[in-house]
This record gives C-alpha cells, sequence and structure tokens, in this order.
C-alpha cells in the first residue's frame, strides 16, 4: 500500500494491475527509488525496466494518458485555489481580522504553493492547465497579501477607549 501511495504521489500512471509508468526523466528517480525501498521493505518484488513503445503511436498514447492525468491534477489544484479564494472572502465579510487567521490562511497559501511546485516538475509534457493554474496561484497571493492588510489595519486601529 506504502508503494502504491508512492506511485500517486510521484504521478505515475497505471497501465494495469501492478503495472505503472513514468515518463524516463529525472524528476522521477528519487520516487521510483523510494517505491522500491518500500516494496522491498514489505518483502515485495519490483521490477523497473526502460520501454518504448512498438512505434510512434505507442509514445503518443503514453504521453496523452500522462498528460491527462496531469490534467486532472490541475483541475483539482484549481479547485482548491477556489476554495482558498472563497475563504479569504468568508473571513472578510465575518470581518475576521486577527493573526490567527492570517497564520492559517498564509499556511494554505504555503501549501499551495508546494503543490503548484510538485505538479510542475511532474508536468513535463506541459497540460494545458498548467497556465491557468500558474495565474489562480499569483490571484491568491495576491488575495493573501490584501487580507494581510487588512488584518494588520484592524489591529493597528484605536479604539475610542484606547487613543
Amino acid at each position: 500500500m506504502a508503494a502504491w501511495r508512492e506511485l500517486r504521489k510521484i504521478g505515475a500512471v497505471p497501465l494495469g494491475q501492478g503495472v505503472w509508468t513514468v515518463p524516463d526523466v529525472p524528476v522521477f528517480a528519487h520516487g521510483l527509488a523510494r517505491v522500491l525501498e518500500l516494496t522491498e521493505q514489505a518483502k515485495g518484488q519490483a521490477i523497473t525496466m526502460r520501454a518504448s513503445g512498438r512505434g510512434p503511436e505507442d509514445a503518443t498514447r503514453l504521453q496523452a494518458l500522462f498528460t491527462a492525468a496531469r490534467s486532472a491534477d490541475w483541475t483539482e489544484f484549481l479547485a482548491d485555489c477556489g476554495k482558498f479564494d472563497q475563504e479569504l472572502a468568508k473571513e472578510i465579510r465575518n470581518a475576521k481580522f486577527t493573526l490567527a487567521e492570517l497564520e492559517e490562511e498564509e499556511q494554505s497559501l504555503e501549501r499551495l504553493r508546494r503543490w503548484h511546485r510538485d505538479l510542475t516538475a511532474r508536468d513535463v509534457f506541459g497540460a494545458l492547465e498548467a497556465a491557468e493554474a500558474a495565474e489562480r496561484l499569483k490571484q491568491c497571493v495576491v488575495a493573501c497579501e490584501d487580507y494581510a492588510e487588512k488584518v494588520f489595519s484592524a489591529l493597528h486601529q484605536t479604539s475610542p477607549e484606547n487613543p
């Protein structure tokens, strides 16, 4: 199960029962080594091989499968960017301008940044959604900065009782 999770984490695409594929590029080397290690620890067996299709159409199909998997990842990322925006809008609507809330939102933004970085590394064929995801992440950064300004403004306002 741990090897399966690692394969999913690195962005491998299942081809059939127990058969997974990733492009033969360095970004996947560490993850594949980790899969082999986990398999050995579980007393299982794994084989890695370099393979090519029987013709150009096989390579094209594999690239399409891999790109479709990345497109699904980017779609999920975009949905989380939307959730991030909704969360910030809710906090602004409720005037919840606290340092604790700002820290929580900054942690959420950092999670989006890490996720974007990981997806970018795995998206070796360039799924169409990647450009939109990069733009949405920038928008999330701007929204979080705007929220931070509101938090600091609220914290530095003086009340009539405390001039």
